[in-house]
């Protein structure tokens, strides 16, 4: 099983603002934009991974950004799940290393981990895999950090880097296992 962050920040680090506002994205809701490479990115995934807040940011902007590709919720609470993305929409309370098994039970085997407390918790266990991370020029100060504090240092290797126009910095790297330094 791959687990995949693909994910903005500022270029401090924060993927949204305290109280969780993401007014500060470019394009956010607007069509017609660049998509920076998110097509194929969510083409290449069996499913998306995300925490509950995100899933309520995702519904806050009207029409289901995922279309057809089945998401499961992550949530220790139940989670209304609207009828128009009920075939699609799951959610599950369970620590990553059982979603994870539950996943590729299914025959999935590529997953998008979304969501700053969801990715922490995917870091801890080791089941991510690769990390898209889009830094927005744009220095928020405080906010809700991408990544959180962690048992060991976890090494990543790069692999690209793009620019875009608008100043955004998109870099990909993979997780290096068994690393000793």
């Amino acid at each position: 099983m791959i687990g995949t962050v693909y994910i903005a920040t500022s270029v401090d680090g924060f993927i949204a603002r305290e109280n969780g506002g993401i007014d500060w994205l470019p394009g956010v809701g607007d069509a017609g934009t660049e998509d920076y490479g998110y097509h194929e990115f969510i083409d290449s995934v069996d499913a998306i991974v995300m925490g509950r807040a995100s899933y309520e940011m995702a519904l806050s902007f009207g029409a289901w950004l995922y279309g057809e590709k089945p998401v499961v919720v992550l949530s220790s609470r139940p989670v209304a799940i609207r009828k128009d993305i009920a075939r699609t929409v799951e959610s599950m309370n369970a620590p990553p290393h059982e979603v994870v098994q539950r996943l590729a039970g299914r025959g999935w085997r590529h997953l998008y981990i979304d969501g700053g407390k969801t990715i922490q918790g995917f870091l801890r266990e080791d089941l991510i895999h690769r990390l898209i991370i889009t830094k927005v020029p744009i220095l928020l100060g405080t906010g809700i950090p991408l990544f959180g504090s962690l048992s060991h240092e976890i090494h990543l290797q790069h692999l690209a880097t793009r620019t875009f126009e608008n100043g955004l910095v998109q870099s990909h790297y993979e997780v290096r296992r068994n690393i000793t330094v």
